[in-house]
């Protein structure tokens, strides 16, 4: 059976949006902070320390589909695409904390961005679900013709 954890960052942790136009030395604290601040998430929920500590030294997912919700903190129209930049530190964040070996291709599908319920000073979660190598590969586009069929029709 697939496992499943849920990785919600504090609630209030300032964002990186693709927007916006921040100097090199503010995106690169930003993202720093949120990468930490999902390492930090990792060891304090109980399901995945557990994860880790039976890990060991390896990682505790070899494949993993990734979806990352963005609640924001109102009702305003939101494009949960423009907050990659976080997600991606987040990411981030789980192979520092030895969730996922790395987070190219040949591990990680995803994180597919979605708009999730408001939450007073917004927040950004990660739903990780495990995948098979043979579920992995299936997401992947030499072995997709449907996908590559769809995208060309």
């Amino acid at each position: 059976m697939n496992r499943t954890f849920t990785i919600t960052l504090p609630p209030g942790l300032r964002l990186l949006n693709a927007n916006q136009r921040v100097h090199h030395r503010v995106r690169a604290e930003l993202t720093s902070a949120i990468r930490g601040a999902a390492m930090a998430t990792c060891s304090e929920d109980p399901t995945m320390r557990a994860a880790l500590v039976t890990a060991g030294t390896a990682p505790v997912l070899r494949h993993a589909y990734i979806l990352g919700v963005l609640h924001p903190p109102s009702r305003r129209r939101a494009d949960p695409a423009n907050w990659y930049p976080s997600f991606k530190a987040a990411v981030d964040g789980l192979v520092d904390a030895g969730v996922l070996e790395d987070d190219d291709h040949t591990h990680v599908v995803g994180p597919d961005m979605r708009i999730g319920p408001v939450v007073k000073k917004g927040q950004l979660a990660l739903i990780i679900q495990e995948l098979t190598t043979a579920e992995h590969a299936a997401f992947q586009w030499a072995t997709a013709p449907a996908a590559r069929l769809a995208v060309t029709a």
